[in-house]
């Protein structure tokens, strides 16, 4: 699934919902939903997805929008504070796991 979305500069970014399927996700892989601040409609929820499926040890990476929650699921275990500084890094405030 591919979503297209603006920042509150105008700027556009279409990204991708997930980087691979979680199908097909090694069996010690883990769920995990954070919440991240400031993803709203408003918001581009592409540059959040984006962000932590550049994390590595990332498979997928789900986003609500409007609702600011974000499913990650991993290959085994990925500190929080590495989706944390992504999210920094790509302008969003990340509020924790859910």
């Amino acid at each position: 699934m591919s979503s297209s979305c603006c920042t509150p500069e105008g700027s556009c970014h279409t990204g991708s919902a997930a980087k691979t399927p979680a199908a097909t996700a090694a069996p010690e892989s883990r769920t995990v939903v954070h919440q991240v601040n400031g993803v709203g409609s408003a918001h581009c929820q592409g540059l959040v997805t984006e962000a932590i499926a550049g994390v590595d040890g990332v498979l997928s990476v789900e986003t609500e929008v409007g609702t600011g929650l974000v499913t990650v699921t991993t290959g085994g275990v990925v500190e929080d504070d590495l989706i944390a500084k992504a999210l920094d890094e790509a302008g969003y405030e990340y509020a924790g796991r859910v």
